[in-house]
């Protein structure tokens, strides 16, 4: 019976073209990667998609395997070259999105993708404990796109109520979270949210 816990035997075996090996990691890192894609891209279809090429990408390319040197980092990392590659052609990059981008290639070089996984699910977390129209307001401002006036339009409240709640969520979220999170509130919004 093969050893699917030996890395260097792994990708040996994808190497000699093992499908067995293929399973493997996909059955492994499959729902993982698809949750570090929709982080980044933020659409189900686009993140499963990412995954499924950059499986295709392993398998034609398998003759390569055994010069990776992590198979769990390699997978991240494709994953993170793809959604940038896709991101490039849909967008002209401003220079927030730059930042955003700098922010993401820190993470993967880093190899934070598990802790950074573990801080987006906090994030989301004391999100969702906000008091409701606070966090309303703050989805609709950071998530949504809206400008104030159109909050104040959408929830039929004045300006000054939504700079009002947008404010106390900020102040909130500061004293929950430390600036180490700052640089997620970043990626998943795609605007700074601690300042």
């Amino acid at each position: 019976m093969f050893d699917f816990s030996n890395e260097t035997c792994l990708k040996n075996e994808l190497k000699n073209g093992n499908s067995e090996v293929l399973n493997h990691l996909m059955s492994t890192y499959h729902h993982p990667l698809c949750l570090y894609a929709f982080s980044l891209s933020k659409d189900k279809e686009d993140a499963k998609d990412i995954v499924q090429n950059v499986f295709i990408k392993l398998w034609e390319n398998r003759e390569k395997a055994d010069t990776i040197v992590s198979i769990k980092r390699f997978l991240y990392k494709a994953v993170y070259n793809r959604f940038i590659d896709l991101w490039r052609k849909k967008s002209n990059l401003l220079p927030m999105e730059v930042e955003y981008e700098k922010c993401l290639e820190q993470i993967v070089e880093e190899d934070q993708t598990e802790k950074f996984l573990k801080q987006l699910e906090w994030i989301k977390k004391v999100i969702e404990q906000l008091p409701p129209k606070c966090k309303e307001t703050l989805l609709l401002s950071k998530k949504e796109g809206l400008t104030n006036i159109e909050i104040a339009e959408y929830l039929d409240v004045s300006i000054r109520t939504v700079e009002g709640q947008i404010s106390k969520a900020f102040k909130i979220l500061r004293e929950k979270l430390n600036e180490d999170y700052s640089s997620i509130f970043f990626m998943m919004f795609r605007k700074p949210l601690l300042k």
